[in-house]
């Protein structure tokens, strides 16, 4: 069973705003009492916040729908109802967040601690004490609360890690982090031992500590999907240094320098930018007679200013050169920013208002006609049906929207009915 989950989807639903209530002041004393009806709370949040502590999207396996409290309605003599508390989603940090309905990225958490609405409570409805006048001093009227929000998201790990360790299956990648670090990776002499990415921490004797990724092997088409493809390639992006690993194993029936340009193909082929980050060449296990031989050959391929450090893991030969080395380069390295607003989801195509509403027939029934619209939903989801001001106040609002001259203009006679959603009326 594959433990590491770097991909997953989860329903996340915000709270209902409480509703506003009718009520009026009946106490001893006050002669005028008035409405005293206070507003409904504001529904829970849906937050997600990074923790550096969490490095897999495992947990979301188990649990994939989160539900926000409603907020607490409103209540007699003025008395406001309690919003609900948000609900809090720990995430690893280096989570992106997606839209599932139409993939635009929602946002990027890479701070640890970092935090990321991602459905917002709805607002509490008000109570009767705000619609008072001087023409209508006891209003029976008041509004519910506004729906929470339901959003299908996706969520996309990609690891944060200083340095990546790159390379074709089998050339000594996890090996190279277990000498480095106290990490503990699976070893075998096999294509694909690594289905995972593996973390290390490198502590030099400097104090320059880093954080050092061994990542799934790559083949040839993986930016297109190929082999372990676009979950390994995913983690690539936030790895400010690589370190490239080529095998000099004479018996492997592979050449280092196909191998090497393969990867360096598949590296651009999903992001260009990745190409410009510093690259040290590390040929490994020299310990295997005539490697030396082979790696000779394989400088000779090479631009003259490459950075490169042969090494042999088994006998931690070069390996301390290598890491101070690295921690050198790493320091150099411009640190890389992510920007919600730079992403290639983001765009600017003009896309025209929505409409307010639109009607048509019912296909089902004779002399009945449909509305739809977001504004006209919300405005009947806001509307307190209970009392008559609120049914009268919601039909003063529908004139007021154009929505009566638009049924008359689609044929709508009095006597007919017009449906809202769940809600059904008839037209006079």
């Amino acid at each position: 069973m594959l433990m590491f989950v770097d991909n997953v989807k989860i329903t996340v639903r915000s709270g209902k705003g409480g509703d506003g209530a009718v009520a009026f002041r009946h106490e001893k004393y006050v002669p005028l009492g008035g409405p005293s009806g206070g507003d409904g709370g504001r529904g829970g949040d849906i937050i997600l916040r990074a923790n550096e502590g969490m490095n897999t999207l495992m947990d979301f396996r188990y649990k994939r729908i989160f539900k926000a409290d409603p907020g607490q309605n409103g209540q007699i003599k003025g008395m406001y109802g309690h919003k609900a508390d948000p609900v809090y989603i720990n995430v690893p940090t280096g989570t992106s967040v997606y839209d599932v309905d139409n993939g635009h990225l929602i946002g990027d958490l890479t701070e640890n601690n970092q935090e990321l609405v991602v459905a917002k409570g709805g607002d509490g409805g008000r109570g009767n004490i705000h619609f008072a006048t001087s023409k209508n001093q006891a209003p029976e009227l008041a509004e519910n609360g506004e729906p929470g929000q339901e959003k299908h998201i996706k969520l996309e790990l990609k690891l944060i890690a200083d340095v990546g360790l790159v390379g074709f299956p089998s050339v000594g990648k996890s090996t190279l982090l277990s000498v480095a670090t106290s990490a503990k990776p699976k070893i075998a002499a096999y294509h694909f031992t690594t289905l995972s990415p593996n973390l290390g921490m490198v502590r030099l004797d400097n104090g320059n500590d880093f954080v050092i990724a061994d990542l799934p092997g790559l083949i040839e088409g993986a930016s297109n999907g190929v082999g372990l493809g676009i979950q390994f390639l995913r983690h690539v992006e936030r790895t400010r240094v690589l370190l490239h690993l080529v095998d000099m194993d004479p018996n492997s029936g592979r050449d280092p320098m196909e191998d090497y340009q393969a990867i360096r193909k598949e590296l651009g082929n999903y992001d260009e930018n990745v190409l410009k980050r510093p690259e040290i060449i590390v040929p490994t296990k020299l310990d295997v007679p005539g490697s030396q031989e082979r790696l000779d050959e394989f400088k000779k391929q090479l631009p003259d200013d490459v950075d490169i450090f042969p090494i042999s893991s088994i006998q931690h030969t070069g390996v301390k050169a290598l890491l101070n080395h690295t921690s050198e380069v790493l320091s150099k390295a411009e640190p890389i920013h992510f920007d919600v607003q730079t992403q290639e989801n983001k765009d600017y195509n003009y896309e025209p208002e929505e409409k307010a509403f639109t009607i048509e027939k019912d296909p089902e029934y004779e002399h009945s006609f449909i509305v739809k619209g977001k504004k006209v939903e919300s405005l009947l989801q806001r509307t307190n049906m209970d009392h008559q001001d609120g049914i009268m106040r919601f039909a003063r609002q529908l004139k007021s929207m154009g929505i009566e001259d638009a049924l008359i203009k689609a044929g709508a006679e009095s006597g007919d009915s017009v449906t809202i959603l769940d809600f059904t009326f008839e037209f006079i």
